[in-house]
């Protein structure tokens, strides 16, 4: 990850290299070209600072000078207030309200069930209630490049850590899902994307 030469300045990230919402904040670090320090954590054995630091020891966790913070969604929007440019977020209360809406509807629809699969919990009903919700929606990316805009925007950050570990989690999207596969695509292409990505998290496509 990329690291500026004064390390005082640097922010720091405690993340695992697998965990999709550590993924979610290093897409958004990325799009952003925000320099810092990446700390990996092996959550089976979290290092000392980290549970100094977090009261729940555990991962994405923040450090940007004295200021601390957990929780993706929290850390997310924090570096688009940030960092404004380019923004992630809309800036009407309105329209960042409804956004905020959608984050928790993603969340709780489609991350709740690639966790299960992630677990080894009944894997084979709950991949096939994991693409039965996809392609419930596949439609609604027909109509802009991106999730619901013609902007990349910080849904597509917390979307697309869930649609490239579907191969890992074997989850098959049909043909009829083709607006949602070209959308993925376009998501995986993206410069920032690629630039998130650790290695353990190539490994999950074989790239």
């Amino acid at each position: 990850m990329a690291q500026m030469a004064n390390k005082r300045l640097a922010m720091t990230l405690y993340s695992s290299d697998t965990d999709p919402y550590c993924h979610m904040v290093r897409i958004v670090l990325a799009e952003k070209g925000i320099n810092y320090e990446a700390h990996d954590v092996d959550l089976n054995d979290t290092p000392e600072d980290l549970k100094d630091l977090n009261p729940y020891n555990e991962v994405p966790t923040l450090v940007d000078r004295d200021l601390v913070l957990y929780g993706h969604q929290v850390i997310m929007e924090y570096l688009d207030e940030r960092f404004p440019h380019p923004p992630l977020m809309p800036v009407d209360p309105v329209s960042r309200a409804r956004n905020r809406l959608m984050l928790k509807r993603i969340e709780r629809d489609w991350y709740t069930l690639s966790n299960k699969i992630a677990k080894g919990e009944d894997v084979e009903n709950t991949r096939k209630e994991l693409r039965d919700s996809l392609l419930t929606v596949a439609p609604i990316f027909e109509q802009k490049k991106y999730f619901m805009s013609d902007d990349f925007t910080v849904m597509d950050c917390a979307i697309a850590p869930m649609l490239w570990r579907l191969q890992h989690y074997g989850v098959e999207l049909p043909a009829s899902a083709s607006a949602l596969i070209t959308y993925a695509a376009n998501v995986f292409d993206r410069e920032a994307f690629k630039e998130s990505l650790t290695e353990a998290e190539k490994e999950m496509l074989a790239i």
